[in-house]
């Protein structure tokens, strides 16, 4: 027979804010190398921007070895796991909070939304400094030694505190749908799994309850992932060009989002602006996000949450 302790409000905080850090840096560590040339493409780097996949991943063992692939993942890492954590850990108290005011799948989406506005709030200058480690490229731009020295030289040439938050209000209306339906859509494929396909996808947890097993856990975040990169991937563009437009040949040194959007579709296009390295962020967004999901469901059952 299963039996369980009750778990109090503050080890449940505590141990969701524990699984999603490791859910986020399991997922990031994943799909790094694929991360790395995301940015270069989005960038226009003028070393890799004519290259596709497979060239730019030839390209960047060639230039920089196999540690190319992982450049910028130490700041990446500083960034993932509190984001990751404050993202899992508030979803699950908004879900709460809401779901006790309004029973309904919409409160489900706005409490992914607002969970990924607060680990954007609180981790995105460390996005920015991982994002111009990631596109320096050796032997060519080098202006930045590592993390701390990155923070130094922003802030002092770059206008203070301020430098760090470049491309902060696309990120968050991206973030809206895109964090919003990525856990709105896990939820709902779970509850289908969980409804419809008992026996095939489930596992029986310490507590009796039913849990999704591994592969099913990566097939519904993976599905989660492509529904909510497709909807947020523009504005995704867009924050790249504004954090690195200090430092990218062309770069466009506007302050406001919208023109940012503007120049990147007069110049490129739609197709070839908005939606540049799509491609690319398919093969690192589903892997990333099925990754995140199953980890987090994973620790879940490890720490008895």
């Amino acid at each position: 027979m299963a039996s369980s302790t009750p778990v109090s409000k503050r080890d449940y905080i505590l141990k969701s804010f524990f699984a999603g850090g490791i859910a986020g840096c399991c997922a990031k560590t994943t799909t790094a190398p694929l991360d790395r040339l995301k940015i270069l493409l989005q960038a226009r780097s003028v070393t890799y921007s004519h290259l596709g996949i497979a060239g730019g991943f030839k390209a960047i063992y060639q230039n920089e070895g196999w540690k190319g692939y992982y450049r910028g993942n130490g700041a990446m890492m500083v960034r993932v796991f509190p984001y990751a954590a404050i993202q899992f850990m508030s979803y699950e108290q908004y879900k709460k909070v809401l779901l006790s005011i309004h029973d309904g799948q919409a409160m489900k989406l706005l409490s992914g939304s607002l969970a990924g506005i607060t680990a954007v709030a609180f981790t995105y200058p460390l996005d920015v400094i991982r994002a111009r480690l990631a596109y320096q490229v050796t032997g060519k731009l080098q202006l930045y030694d590592g993390i701390l020295h990155a923070f130094k030289k922003i802030y002092q040439t770059e206008g203070g505190i301020r430098a760090f938050y470049r491309g902060y209000f696309p990120t968050v209306l991206g973030m809206i749908p895109y964090a919003g339906l990525s856990f709105y859509t896990f939820e709902t494929l779970k509850s289908l799994c969980l409804q419809y396909f008992i026996n095939i996808t489930t596992v029986v947890d310490h507590n009796g309850e039913k849990r999704l097993r591994i592969p099913a856990s990566l097939l519904c975040g993976g599905v989660a992932g492509a529904v909510a990169q497709t909807i947020s991937y523009p504005l995704d563009v867009v924050r790249r060009q504004m954090q690195l437009a200090a430092i990218i040949p062309d770069g466009n040194n506007e302050r406001q989002w919208r023109a940012v959007l503007s120049h990147v579709v007069q110049k490129y296009g739609i197709v070839g602006g908005l939606y540049r390295g799509m491609s690319i962020n398919y093969y690192r967004a589903i892997p990333q996000v099925a990754v995140s999901f199953a980890t987090y469901e994973l620790m879940k059952r490890v720490l008895k949450i």
